[in-house]
């Protein structure tokens, strides 16, 4: 078998340099302070840059009919054509291409059948009243992607470039974007290593390809309440890990466990990483995210009566959510000038049911792409049911229903921001 040294690309060599006890391990401290690993060369001008200006385009001559609105399930439904670009550690990124929807041809050896390197992003395109096409913060979901990229040693690109391309395949596809408020067009930026080996080691080559699917809301059901299961038996990420990257392989392991939370009642788990609280130095069960989304709590603060948005740091446990970002950006612009505090901090399950105890908790969401709020109604945790807020004949809290007015405000272009992009 080929050694580590041999799969490393050019110039990767100065990763093996020996180097002191002491600095090594100054470096791995670094590492887990500030998740920020790149691949061996991922810096590189050439490697990253995109020539939109070779884009070339090939249009079906089968075009689909289009799904009634009503009919729309979420991710069942494709568009037309997709977007694709192919990658060498030889020549960078080659020409880019959008073609009809087709299957893709990959060996049985494809490293990414095997060592999973993968990692994709969601975010949508939505029609204004007067037909215009927008994006929504396109320049995060590149950012996160190459983020999520070099962690797992895939090449990463230039984001300016690539939105360019995304707006051209959105032009393409315009007839799949809906009109209606609720409605848009689910868009899927994937990337995969498409070396044939099975050595460990960087892949050679790379595929970036976008396709496409019309949605409605991502709740059939309406915008109705959710219960959760704070879940202890499973863990989604861990201080070190990849909870901060969005990768395929975070989420398989976690539909097992929705599975077994939905035979027990519950709609999505509530993942909570047990840890040491430094304030009392005891384990604690704290609050990260809900299902595949961010969460946020709304409290009263016991000793101080201000209203407070929490939801948890940064800390590389966590997905860098699109919606959550903005969530905040909001919430510092809007709601701290009617008195409320907005913390990026770490908060205990212990915590929220004491505040729900003492009807400080008012209320509970969760954030992201797919549905862009979710409110939560209950949460079950060690055996109690944990009310969140909300009365029995509402199904969503004050805050949480003005963040998905503002939010859809943007999106939809009925709010002119620099975070909607004209297409």
């Amino acid at each position: 078998m080929a050694s580590i040294r041999s799969l490393l690309p050019r110039g990767s060599n100065r990763l093996l340099t020996r180097q002191p006890p002491a600095q090594c391990l100054a470096a791995q401290r670094r590492t887990y302070a500030t998740p920020n690993l790149q691949a061996p060369d991922a810096s590189d001008p050439k490697l990253k840059a995109i020539d939109v200006s070779q884009l070339h385009i090939t249009k079906t001559t089968t075009p689909k009919a289009l799904t009634p609105h009503n009919e729309l399930v979420f991710g069942r439904t494709f568009t037309d054509h997709m977007l694709s670009l192919e990658w060498t550690a030889g020549e960078g990124w080659l020409a880019p291409r959008i073609t009809p929807y087709q299957n893709l041809s990959l060996d049985p050896a494809t490293c990414v059948l095997h060592y999973a390197f993968e990692a994709f992003e969601g975010m949508k395109a939505y029609k204004d009243k007067s037909g215009q096409v927008r994006l929504f913060r396109p320049d995060k979901n590149m950012a996160r992607l190459n983020r999520s990229s070099a962690r797992i040693a895939l090449p990463t690109f230039d984001g300016a470039k690539f939105i360019e391309l995304l707006k051209e395949f959105c032009r393409v596809e315009e007839r799949f974007i809906p009109s209606a408020r609720g409605y848009s067009l689910y868009i899927r930026p994937n990337i995969i290593g498409t070396q044939r080996t099975l050595g460990v080691g960087p892949p050679g080559s790379a595929l970036l390809y976008v396709i496409a699917s019309p949605v409605g809301p991502y709740y059939p059901t309406g915008f109705k309440a959710i219960s959760l299961e704070a879940t202890t038996y499973a863990v989604r990420a861990w201080p070190g890990g990849v909870g901060a990257s969005k990768l395929g392989a975070n989420y398989a392991p976690c539909v097992v466990p929705q599975m077994q939370a939905a035979q027990r009642g519950f709609h999505q788990n509530l993942w909570l990483f047990e840890d040491v609280d430094p304030a009392t130095g005891e384990k604690e069960d704290f609050v990260t995210e809900v299902g595949t989304m961010n969460l946020f709590a709304c409290m009263v603060d016991k000793a101080t009566g201000q209203k407070e948005l929490v939801t948890a740091p940064l800390d590389g446990t966590i997905l860098e959510g699109v919606v959550r970002d903005s969530i905040l950006a909001l919430a510092r612009e809007r709601l701290v000038p009617e008195g409320w505090k907005v913390s990026e901090r770490r908060f205990t399950m212990r915590e929220v049911a004491a505040a729900a105890a003492e009807g400080r908790l008012l209320e509970v969401f969760g954030s992201g792409t797919a549905a862009v709020v979710a409110p939560v109604r209950s949460i079950g945790w060690k055996g109690e049911l944990i009310g969140c807020g909300l009365p029995e004949d509402r199904e969503v809290g004050e805050v949480t229903k003005r963040m998905k007015d503002w939010i859809e405000g943007i999106q939809y272009g009925e709010e002119e921001h620099e975070w909607s992009v004209k297409v």
